[in-house]
């Protein structure tokens, strides 16, 4: 029988947490503010957010530990047959909102739930990863973000960088737009595989990778000279953000579904944003290759 350890889940979630922080807040010159809350179902998490830094508009790193009755329809809506179950679900959630536009958005999940049964056995999984959104594309960035993706998993199997890549790619799409939300990354759910202890194991070397897939590129970028131009179209590649968090994401849906805490779950929303009504790149812009070059999932280890 698989021991399921889950307290040293969390204590991993709240280590991570607070390492994210140092590293981010040292970066920035601005501390992460903490704020507790709970849920009266049960549970409840902590949520660190720093805004208006001088690398960062807004940069939030929230821990959740959660648990219930019934499990929330985004939670078993893949896996019909866990549907009723209690659950307890932790996870870290990270998303980073520059302030130059010449440094990609990013966003960062790893998280673990157990569906009860007093009929059943216990069910259990690891999910997570990481995914970048810039605004302007460098293929030097695209190379090291993807780079140290393969790294994170390939020590857990040479088929999984393949694998996690392709369905980051196929989750992060705005279908309604016909377009990826940005370059891609990792993306895994529903992973058990090897048993808990490789399952973990996994779990925390894409935690562990976040950093260093993500601080070389904010370090490179911060300090090009951005106008009106690059914020305005930032601001406008941002309501693609809020739209694919809103009508897709998973995190998103579990968190209210479940009663979290509504502030924590929004403070991935980015705090200025735009829209235009039917608006295209002019052809020949840095903008318009946004689009025909880096918003297409490709091979970019393979990419000169």
């Amino acid at each position: 029988m698989t021991t399921i350890r889950s307290s040293d889940v969390l204590d991993y979630l709240k280590q991570l947490q607070h390492s994210l922080c140092e590293t981010f807040s040292a970066l920035d010159g601005k501390s992460f503010g903490s704020d507790s809350w709970h849920r009266t179902e049960g549970g409840g998490g902590e949520s660190r957010l720093l805004e208006d830094g001088e690398l960062f508009e807004r940069a939030g790193i929230g821990v959740s530990h959660v648990m219930g009755d019934k499990l929330p329809p985004s939670a078993s809506a893949n896996r019909p047959e866990l549907a009723g179950r209690r659950f307890e679900a932790m996870g870290l959630s990270l998303v980073f909102h520059p302030r130059n536009p010449y440094v990609p958005t990013t966003h960062a999940n790893v998280r673990f739930f157990i569906a009860r049964s007093d009929s059943a056995e216990d069910i259990w999984w690891f999910g997570g990863g990481f995914d970048l959104t810039p605004y302007y594309g460098f293929i030097e960035d695209c190379r090291h973000w993807h780079q140290t993706a393969r790294d994170a998993v390939e020590p857990f199997g040479e088929s999984l960088h393949a694998e996690f890549k392709s369905w980051c790619d196929r989750y992060f799409y705005l279908k309604h737009r016909n377009e990826p939300r940005g370059i891609g990354g990792l993306f895994f759910d529903d992973f058990d595989a090897g048993g808990f202890d490789n399952a973990f194991a996994l779990m925390q070397s894409v935690g562990d990778h976040i950093r260093p897939a993500y601080q070389p590129i904010v370090e490179r970028r911060s300090d090009l000279p951005y106008g009106d131009r690059e914020k305005e179209f930032q601001h406008y590649r941002r309501g693609r953000y809020v739209e694919f968090n809103l009508v897709y994401d998973r995190g998103t849906l579990f968190g209210l579904q479940s009663g979290g805490r509504t502030e924590s779950i929004l403070m991935s929303m980015p705090p200025a944003v735009s829209w235009r009504y039917d608006w295209q790149p002019a052809p020949g812009t840095p903008e318009a290759e946004l689009y025909e070059i880096f918003l297409k999932p490709r091979d970019w280890l393979s990419v000169e």
